[in-house]
């Protein structure tokens, strides 16, 4: 197969090629940029000198009948002028920014602040939540990658809210992300003086994830739920943890929530379940395609407290892409993601 990536030169993008390289049934990749064509992809990223000689490619470039899949990498609202123009012929589309995300256009603008894309290219896409819409994936032709913020999320709560062992009115999400959540372009919240030995929240209601967790709710749980969701940085290069409180039904027991979170995800490789109070850490997670994921009753206050860890930049964008590349073309769901994670 024949991969093309757009916006390698980002964190996603270059985990895309790290782990694109190493897969099996991709033989060719396409590599492009925004600003820098022309100059070799090692120039720009230095640990790949002597293992990649490649000059990046224009995205006018980009042709669809020569790449099997192409990945997007580049920032929201860049996908809607691109790839709507490669999205008729043959070759299949893994989207990793946020355009095609949102079904209602007005959603769109006001959490993102931008034009949305044609309602037509929008109906196409499939959310891809690999575990949760397996089906779906592999009979699409467009899909939205998830971010990052509601994989961590929504893995650990959908099968919560599906099996209404919650009160869903009273889900509240905290969440925090390593620095390469923000992006490789340079930002005041990323600087080193107000990142590094500092804790910082930012977004506070008004994080363009939340209506996305709230409509992948609805749509698969068929649950109407406005969260409260807030974000924070945290001094560490990746992994998110995200830590979810919500009111319990009545008479739900901890081996009842174990059960539920095992059958939800017995078959799925790439989602553990660990016991009750487990101690989780983003760095059991780090530099892997898993999402690990706990939880606690507190019997005093009657509320469950979920707990999961992923890899923002593998599980939470290039990993869960190359999964959805592989349920998309019928391939072995975890084909080039087996690495373990790196420790320490």
């Amino acid at each position: 197969m024949r991969a093309g990536i757009i916006g390698v030169t980002g964190y996603g993008g270059l985990e895309l090629f790290r782990l694109l390289t190493a897969h099996p049934e991709i033989k060719e990749i396409f590599i492009y940029s925004s600003s820098k064509q022309g100059q070799l992809l090692s120039d720009e990223a230095p640990h790949l000198i002597e293992i990649n000689q490649d000059k990046l490619r224009s995205f006018e470039q980009v042709e669809s009948d020569e790449l099997d899949v192409l990945f997007s990498s580049a920032p929201s609202g860049v996908s809607t002028e691109l790839l709507p123009s490669h999205l008729d012929g043959k070759m299949k589309v893994i989207d990793l920014a946020g355009d095609f995300r949102l079904k209602e256009a007005d959603t769109y603008r006001k959490w993102y602040g931008k034009e949305p894309p044609n309602t037509s290219f929008v109906n196409k896409a499939v959310y891809g939540l690999s575990e949760w819409n397996d089906k779906e994936i592999k009979e699409a032709a467009l899909i939205a990658n998830p971010g990052c913020y509601p994989t961590a999320t929504l893995l650990g709560i959908l099968p919560l809210v599906k099996t209404k062992v919650i009160n869903p009115k009273t889900l509240i999400v905290d969440a925090k992300s390593g620095l390469s959540g923000a992006g490789a372009t340079p930002q005041k919240a990323s600087h080193f003086t107000k990142a590094n030995d500092s804790l910082s929240v930012y977004k506070m209601n008004k994080h363009q994830h939340i209506p996305e967790i709230e409509q992948t709710l609805k749509t698969l749980t068929d649950t109407e739920v406005n969260i409260t969701f807030t974000t924070h940085l945290v001094p560490m290069t990746r992994g998110i943890m995200a830590t979810m409180y919500a009111e319990l039904a009545d008479d739900i027991q901890s081996h009842s929530v174990s059960e539920i979170l095992n059958e939800s995800y017995h078959s799925k490789p790439f989602v553990r379940v660990f016991k009750e109070n487990t101690d989780l850490f983003t760095k059991q997670v780090y530099g892997s395609n898993y999402c690990d994921v706990t939880f606690g009753i507190d019997e005093r206050t009657n509320r469950i407290t979920v707990v999961s860890v992923i890899d923002n930049l593998i599980k939470g964008a290039a990993g869960q892409a190359v999964q959805n590349m592989n349920i998309m073309f019928g391939l072995n769901e975890s084909e080039g993601l087996q690495q373990s994670p790196l420790f320490p």
